[in-house]
């Protein structure tokens, strides 16, 4: 996996009172026709050859919520969740990768971290995730999170 630059948004339905605005995903200058939740682009992160982790905000102060969104060229949405809470905010930081997983900073003091599978695998729904991690409900998942503690050396 690796952070890439040549992934954009273009706003394709603003947000409103009840709900998030809507995105195109655009990749080396072309339109994919993949549309994900979230106006603000954090980051983007490459993970194969047709499939990338998109990071999106909304911009919304006091109440920012970090939406992650697997997609594939070929296949658009594969899985999205959420991140965060109500009357809460965040920053985006500290993005890194590994060969097969990413890490970064945006609520509380953990760091996040995110592997994603070839293929989808089974999930427990009520028992699998960390708290302030909102997903639909399904039995199989591409991602998985998990917050740790922020190592005394880069807090």
């Amino acid at each position: 996996m690796q952070p890439v630059n040549t992934v954009a948004l273009i706003e394709n339905s603003p947000a409103t009172e009840f709900k998030q605005a809507k995105s195109e995903v655009i990749v080396a200058g072309k339109a994919t026709g993949v549309i994900v939740s979230g106006h603000v682009l954090e980051a983007a992160v490459q993970v194969d050859d047709d499939r990338y982790l998109i990071f999106t905000t909304d911009d919304v102060i006091y109440e920012e919520f970090l939406t992650v969104t697997l997609i594939s060229l070929n296949d658009g949405v594969l899985e999205s969740l959420q991140l965060g809470n109500e009357y809460s905010s965040g920053v985006f930081e500290k993005l890194s990768t590994s060969r097969e997983s990413v890490h970064f900073r945006f609520i509380g003091d953990a760091v996040w971290t995110i592997k994603v599978a070839d293929s989808p695998r089974l999930r427990l729904p009520f028992f699998s995730d960390p708290r302030g991690v909102k997903r639909t409900s399904g039995l199989k998942t591409y991602m998985t999170i998990m917050a740790g503690p922020i190592p005394a050396s880069s807090k």
